[in-house]
């Protein structure tokens, strides 16, 4: 009887990790599926690993804003912004999203019709001489195959990139294409 049991409760734990990772690939293939496409401009850092092998950390055009575009109401002075939400006023084809506005947490309403609202996170202490805002977005790294990092580094000092992402009913954000300036060099695919 013990045994059976046994085997009983193995087999139920199987099944439920099997069905959390399916949800897993699921709930990703369905945010690259159905996201909202937004293009963001991309900057190098540095394409090396040494345990999870090349990859290009990337810093984008929209990683650096400007306190000002941050709306009431703000955080107090000398704590860290936190969630955030950068509304982006989507561009033409492959021309990068521009910021319209940041919001400490969730953004007050919906965005309007060609904008999009990606969550983003901030360490940055909040004060009156605050001019910049760092942002973090989940995006920031990229892999490769072995070998090819450092010749998309040269590249992206050289001429732009451009990062297609897909953007979730709740700002989550999932890299869809990168793009040499208009050739694309990767596509993601679903599962």
């Amino acid at each position: 009887m013990n045994g059976r049991k046994l085997l009983v409760a193995a087999v139920v734990v199987a099944v439920g990790q099997v069905a959390f990772l399916a949800a897993m690939i699921q709930g990703r293939a369905a945010l690259l599926r159905d996201g909202r496409e937004v293009v963001l401009r991309t900057q190098p850092v540095d394409p090396r690993d040494l345990l999870r092998g090349d990859y290009v950390a990337l810093s984008y055009d929209i990683s650096r804003v400007a306190s000002t575009l941050v709306q009431s109401p703000r955080p107090r002075d000398d704590q860290p912004l936190g969630a955030v939400a950068v509304r982006l006023q989507q561009g033409e084809a492959l021309q990068p999203a521009q910021i319209v506005a940041v919001f400490a947490g969730q953004a007050p309403g919906p965005a309007a019709e060609g904008q999009i609202d990606l969550a983003g996170e901030s360490d940055t202490r909040w004060s009156a001489n605050v001019e910049e805002i760092m942002i973090s977005y989940g995006l920031e790294r990229f892999y490769l195959p072995e070998g090819e990092g450092r010749a998309v580094e040269r590249g992206m000092r050289e001429r732009t990139f451009k990062m297609v992402v897909a953007v979730g009913e709740g700002g989550q954000a999932q890299i869809k294409r990168f793009y040499d300036g208009e050739t694309p060099i990767y596509q993601e695919p679903l599962y």
